[in-house]
C-alpha cells in the first residue's frame, strides 16, 4: 500500500524504520505545527493529502 508520513516540526521517527514496514512513496517534515497538526495548520496537512493522491491518479 503506498503510504505518505507527514511529520510536523514536534514529531520524530526513525525514517529507515518506517520504511523497513511500510511502501514510502511520500515523505513531508515540515517547519512548523506539533502533533495536533489538523487543529494548529491545518492548511499544511490538506495540502500535503492533495498533493498526495493527486499522484496516485
Amino acid at each position: 500500500m503506498p503510504t505518505a508520513v507527514l511529520l510536523s516540526a514536534h514529531d520524530v521517527t526513525i525514517r529507515r524504520w518506517a520504511e523497513r514496514d511500510h511502501d514510502i512513496v511520500r515523505w513531508t517534515e515540515l517547519e512548523r505545527g506539533g502533533h495536533f497538526l489538523a487543529m494548529e495548520a491545518p492548511e499544511l496537512l490538506v495540502s500535503d493529502v492533495r498533493e498526495f493522491f493527486d499522484k496516485m491518479r
